[in-house]
């Protein structure tokens, strides 16, 4: 097929501009939905209905957001099966699991609550209420677990064998899949920086109001949840990102490579604050916790370093055509029913060692060149470091607000409050940066060293994808032209 390049192109673009617009949802009801938990607590604690009314103004903004993300959620996955359908068929039994759990649990579980919550104020007691609002900020959270945890399992496929019988990965351990230490690293990363971005945006919208003189009781009380709020998450994000660099160096290092550019390995590896300017040791310390660990570079997965025991792209491609050869094997044997030689075969894929030293590099069978294991350096380098910076800013943004608060200085500093207000895209430029990374950095795998983009995209025309890419593209701006309409106007309504 000529135009097979070229179609996994479109499809990434395809699969990946949804996964961004669905994204710009997500953190902002999973990091409201807590602020709002928080605020009508204090309404049932004080008895305060000021606070009901606040809390029932951003139960608005929750409710827009929340329909839209839903939708574009409903999309994503869809397009496993439409874009990506080796993939589903290599890999369902395993991926498809968490978000089976995901709908019928915890969706099912917040869309009940979410219902109580947004229309049952009048209908149910205080205390109900409350407990169908922090159950829908869990459900929430329960949600982005099973999703989080499939993801981590790309990532890291782990609780799992090949079976050649199927041609399918099957489970053999649930647990494995669920506690893995990259998918706990992977979920209380993902959910607090949720959490930091929902703060962000209630402090910048609270500013907006101090700056016009309006609501400023709605933005006094709103402002000094979300600043507390937003604080500890950024502190929990910034100590779960350091747990998620070290998955990163042990389980992806090429991943960890791109982030850092770094071509050639060495111990005392230092870390890019930004090209030219360094930390020495830091990266070391960072990724492993000794200075004196040695830190790989790209070179050294294309080349191998028997020194630090790391294979070359070739020892692995060999390892894994040994693998793609025998399931070869299996196939014929199954056509002409040899069942002693399937059966043998099949004894072969679950043998630990052949997992371990063949089946694991099965993706290198597909790829032609060290190249090809190269994720793009520079956009990796640059997303990383705009992730990280700006979640200090964000640390400093909270830090500042909840001292000038205190000071009572913050309704009269007009250039912190645009500062804040104008922080609001940069929380959303930080969460995408982090999935850039998280993404684009394990490429060109699907699933990492077992399957690649290339053996994992579905078999339509290319007319076919670039067609639905620009029906969607035209969809979604829509979508997020009314969102943005509609969040517009709630905030300039305000209480009333």
């Amino acid at each position: 097929m000529e135009d097979f390049s070229t179609i996994i192109d479109w499809s990434r673009a395809h699969f990946a501009m949804t996964a961004i617009v669905h994204w710009c949802f997500v953190p902002l009801t999973l990091g409201l939905a807590f602020i709002i938990a928080i605020l009508e607590t204090q309404y049932v604690r004080t008895g305060n209905e000021a606070y009901k009314k606040i809390a029932k103004f951003w139960m608005k903004i929750f409710g827009a957001n929340f329909v839209i993300g839903a939708a574009t959620g409903l999309v994503l996955e869809f397009e496993f099966g439409n874009l990506w359908s080796n993939y589903s068929y290599f890999v369902g039994d395993l991926f498809g699991a968490p978000l089976a759990i995901e709908g019928i649990m915890a969706f099912f579980l917040e869309s009940t609550f979410i219902a109580v919550m947004l229309f049952g104020w009048n209908k149910v007691g205080k205390k109900f209420h409350l407990t169908a609002t922090w159950l829908t900020a869990f459900g929430a959270c329960l949600s982005a677990l099973w999703i989080l945890v499939a993801n981590a399992w790309m990532q890291a496929p782990v609780g799992m064998e090949f079976n050649p019988l199927t041609a399918r990965n099957e489970m053999t351990d649930f647990w494995a899949i669920v506690f893995s230490p990259v998918a706990i690293n992977k979920y209380f990363h993902t959910v607090t920086s949720c959490f930091v971005l929902g703060a962000v945006f209630v402090a910048g919208v609270c500013s907006w109001y101090l700056l016009k003189k309006r609501e400023v009781e709605l933005a006094m009380k709103s402002m000094k949840v979300a600043a507390v709020f937003g604080l500890f998450s950024a502190l929990a994000c910034a100590y779960t990102g350091d747990g998620s660099a070290k998955q990163v160096a042990r389980v992806q290092p090429m991943k960890l490579a791109a982030i850092e550019n770094i071509q050639d390995g060495s111990t005392h590896a230092p870390f890019s604050i930004v090209p030219g300017i360094e930390v020495p040791s830091m990266l070391s310390i960072m990724s492993y916790g000794d200075s004196e660990a040695f830190v790989a570079g790209i070179n050294d997965f294309k080349n191998g370093n028997a020194e630090q025991g790391i294979l070359s792209f070739e020892e692995k491609k060999v390892r894994g055509t040994i693998a793609k050869t025998l399931f070869a094997e299996f196939q014929e044997a199954k056509k002409i029913d040899d069942t002693t030689k399937m059966a043998e075969i099949a004894a072969v894929f679950k043998n630990p060692e052949f997992q371990k030293n063949n089946y694991a590099y099965f993706g290198y069978s597909y790829l032609e060149s060290p190249e090809d294991i190269v994720p793009p350096v520079a956009l990796n380098y640059w997303m990383f470091r705009a992730m990280a910076y700006l979640g200090g800013w964000f640390l400093l943004l909270f830090s500042v607000t909840l001292f000038l608060m205190k000071k009572g200085k913050l309704e009269s500093n007009k250039l912190w409050l645009r500062i804040s207000l104008w922080t609001i895209p940069t929380a959303y430029l930080a969460s995408n940066a982090g999935w850039v990374v998280a993404e684009v950095g394990r490429q060109p795998w699907t699933i990492q060293d077992i399957l690649p983009v290339q053996a994992a995209i579905s078999n339509v025309g290319l007319h076919t994808v670039q067609g639905t890419f620009i029906a969607f593209a035209i969809l979604f701006v829509v979508l997020l032209t009314a969102d943005a309409i509609v969040l517009t106007k709630i905030i300039k309504k305000g209480l009333k």
